[in-house]
């Protein structure tokens, strides 16, 4: 493999070019994926041709781009102006039928999004994926699809990939699932709401995490014409209808956006990130809250957001409860080891069970370079330390740790990130951008 940007050393290793000084950098990140495969479902299931313009680059997308054209939907792909603009040509919720086998690799968005759209066609549809998605959970989607009617045969383990899927659904007074463990269970539901005969009334069994991300699947399904959707504390409502095609701009991606901005904050010197501005929909990008209370000077516009720190400014640990940002956990923890005080973060016991155990093997790859990391009950206790070391620091399959641990490599020479293409998932160009930063010194 092959990664421009730094020095690369060992076949799948990056090493990372530290940061001498403070920096400034203007940084522009991909188009957010969550919002982009959102965006497709509802563009999918309308009936008519509907325009995308910004569709993420990475893995996530072009999984889900796949499974929805082997299941009937034209998508095809263009370039204009620098942006990535997809022409969706809807199925109005009529599937092809299967036998038709769809490949999520390792996607774990796509998987859960396209089982339940799935579950609306005649079937049998084969959902799977590579040998880490498949130990991911998939158990409370695959009971809620089953409890409307749907067919629902596991390949080896229930509650895992690969299954398969056949519909149709029906009316049901009731379907629950607990809210405590992905916001991707609850948002698969959503977007298929509106097909179910009488919509759907989903109760939660337990308080939902990451409501923020329901935020935008109800958002984005508004945008296409959906706008009967409800969400509380326990249970989410959404009314029978039907999307619409409309020309729809996807914004830039708040959870990438977190490690430039987070760059800043470690090394000294202002990052600013384009066209991520006070009108996101996004929660992730309340990250710059959570930096200016660590020390750091912020500005949020139309249409960019800054963050700045004097090299003569300490960063400060916090106690903070993620639970709705939790995808910036990896990011956090990194900014935390270069804090001169505490920091524990909370409520994110659930990211256990994501592309990687994001507690424990965050915490093991950070502790190889002597960082004070320990694992709580539901987040992380970060202690401060004198110095940090070189070291290989293992992704395990986890763009957000990839992410996270370059980093920190700005700061401690010597960091050497494996498996980096990972990174691949959700924003392929990362290293190239991560290695102009400490190029572009004050």
């Amino acid at each position: 493999m092959s990664i421009s940007g730094g020095d690369i050393s060992g076949g799948d290793v990056h090493r990372v070019r530290s940061a001498e000084g403070p920096v400034i950098a203007d940084v522009r990140v991909p188009p957010s994926k969550s919002i982009t495969n959102r965006a497709l479902i509802c563009a999918a299931l309308a009936e008519g041709t509907s325009e995308i313009t910004g569709v993420a680059p990475g893995d996530d997308t072009a999984s889900m781009i796949e499974c929805l054209t082997r299941l009937g939907c034209g998508i095809g792909l263009r370039a204009q102006d620098g942006e990535r603009i997809a022409d969706v040509e809807g199925t109005g919720g009529d599937l092809m039928p299967g036998p038709i086998e769809l490949p999520a690799r390792l996607a774990g968005t796509t998987s859960r999004f396209i089982t339940a759209l799935a579950a609306l066609g005649p079937g049998p549809y084969t959902v799977d994926g590579d040998p880490p998605l498949r130990e991911r959970p998939m158990g409370p989607l695959h009971d809620s699809l089953a409890a409307l009617g749907a067919t629902v045969e596991a390949g080896e383990s229930w509650g895992h990939l690969p299954v398969t899927v056949s519909g149709p659904l029906r009316s049901a007074d009731a379907v629950v699932m607990p809210g405590n463990v992905s916001s991707q269970y609850v948002t698969a539901m959503m977007l298929i709401a509106p097909y179910v005969p009488g919509g759907l009334k989903l109760w939660l069994s337990t308080g939902l995490v990451s409501r923020p991300y329901l935020e935008i699947t109800r958002a984005v399904m508004d945008t296409f014409g959906v706008g009967d959707v409800e969400i509380h504390d326990r249970h989410v409502s959404v009314g029978r209808g039907e999307y619409y095609p409309t020309e729809y701009r996807v914004e830039p991606d708040a959870s990438s956006a977190s490690y430039p901005l987070a760059a800043a904050a470690m090394v000294g010197g202002a990052v600013s990130v384009r066209g991520l501005g006070a009108s996101s929909m996004q929660g992730d990008a309340r990250f710059v809250e959570v930096l200016e209370s660590m020390g750091c000077m912020t500005t949020v516009g139309s249409h960019d957001t800054v963050v700045m720190r004097r090299r003569d400014t300490p960063l400060r640990g916090i106690e903070i409860d993620m639970s709705d940002i939790s995808d910036l956990v990896p990011t956090m923890a990194v900014v935390a080891t270069q804090a001169v005080t505490p920091t524990r973060i909370t409520g994110v016991g659930f990211i256990r069970a994501k592309e990687s155990d994001r507690l424990g093997d965050l915490a093991h790859e950070l502790q190889k370079t002597g960082a004070q990391v320990s694992v709580e009950d539901d987040g992380l206790l970060i202690r401060p330390t004198d110095l940090l070391q070189a070291a290989r620091l293992e992704t395990h399959h986890d763009h957000r740790l990839a992410m996270a641990f370059g980093l920190l490599g700005l700061v401690v020479d010597g960091v050497e990130v494996a498996d980096p293409g990972v990174v691949s998932k959700s924003w392929p160009g990362f290293w190239d951008e991560l290695a102009a930063i400490p190029a572009r010194r004050s």
